[in-house]
């Protein structure tokens, strides 16, 4: 089989990702993959208006990600885009200083897009590939949930949810108090019983009744959240793909991952084992939100993917 080595740099809400593989169909095998928090969402969803300094910082990251791809002799790189990008009034001001920076052309994908591309890149596990997932992808301005199996889609949807967006619309103290903790509970099982629990649960509840079980639907998550967590599980100093893939997190350890950052001075977040210092803000929202879902829709266990958007990205390059 041939292997053709490919790039996809990734401009999230919170941060640009590089992913550097070697591909042929279906199977990726990930060379380099490094992450720059730039925050291109800060300060974004009060105007909708991309600041000219996160901006300044994205188009630099995206440089020297795209020269990394070029010292490692890739066939082809492509560089998207996600929610800040796709809801903000000036992306061309985004684009333009890329194209400036980096001289590479930026796509802005759907979030129907983003979520089908995070179901592909998961099941490229062969562990994963076969089952049914409810797959739950939270990013810093928009979260995907998509229900599948294998090749079919019975649910594939994007929510404006996000750990960025979430801590703008609910800036926790520091420290956090146990009523900021209570009122983002609320605001986020409002969110899910208004806006996700009437589109998503008939389709649930027939996916459970048709594998004629509670537990046949295994909830996968992905993204930096869930990664974070399953390191914090771990406690894992860097980054291991495999264990972090074989960390399961009960809906308890979930709670009390949630419960205990929330008792924590954002300096003594930044001591944590497996929590990067720059995300040390953002995991509040992002463990809130996974609570949130898992006792919204009756999950007792949470499964952990490093895989997604970008491995079904890379994937799609020519």
């Amino acid at each position: 089989m041939l292997f053709a080595r490919r790039a996809v740099i990734d401009i999230g809400t919170n941060s640009v990702k590089l992913l550097v593989a070697e591909v042929a169909g279906h199977e990726v095998r990930p060379l380099l993959e490094d992450s720059q928090q730039t925050r291109l969402g800060q300060g974004f969803y009060e105007t909708h208006q991309l600041q000219p300094e996160a901006i300044a910082h994205t188009a630099h990251a995206v440089a020297r990600f795209a020269d990394e791809a070029r010292r490692l002799k890739t066939e082809s790189l492509r560089v998207i885009a996600t929610s800040a990008a796709r809801d903000a009034v000036n992306p061309h001001e985004l684009l333009t200083a890329i194209a400036s920076a980096a001289g590479v052309q930026v796509e802005i994908i759907s979030g129907e897009q983003e979520a089908d591309w995070a179901f592909r890149g998961v099941t490229t596990d062969p562990a994963l590939a076969t089952r049914p997932l409810l797959l739950l992808d939270v990013g810093g301005g928009s979260t995907e949930l998509i229900l599948g199996q294998g090749d079919r889609r019975h649910f594939c949807q994007s929510f404006r949810l996000g750990t960025v967006r979430l801590l703008e619309t609910i800036p926790p103290d520091d420290p956090p108090t146990a009523a900021g903790l209570a009122e983002t509970r609320r605001w986020l099982q409002d969110f899910i019983a208004t806006k996700v629990r009437p589109a998503l649960q008939p389709v649930l509840d027939r996916e459970i009744e048709l594998n004629s079980a509670p537990g046949a639907v295994m909830l996968v998550g992905t993204g930096g959240t869930t990664t974070i967590l399953a390191r914090m599980e771990a406690h894992l100093g860097s980054y291991d793909r495999d264990r972090i893939e074989a960390t399961r997190l009960s809906l308890d350890r979930v709670r009390w991952h949630n419960e205990h950052l929330w008792g924590l001075p954002l300096a003594r977040r930044q001591e944590i084992v497996g929590l990067p210092s720059k995300r040390a803000d953002v995991i509040l929202a992002g463990t809130a939100i996974y609570e949130t879902v898992m006792v919204s829709f009756g999950f007792s266990e949470l499964r952990v993917s490093t895989r997604g958007l970008r491995f079904a990205a890379v994937m799609d390059l020519p």
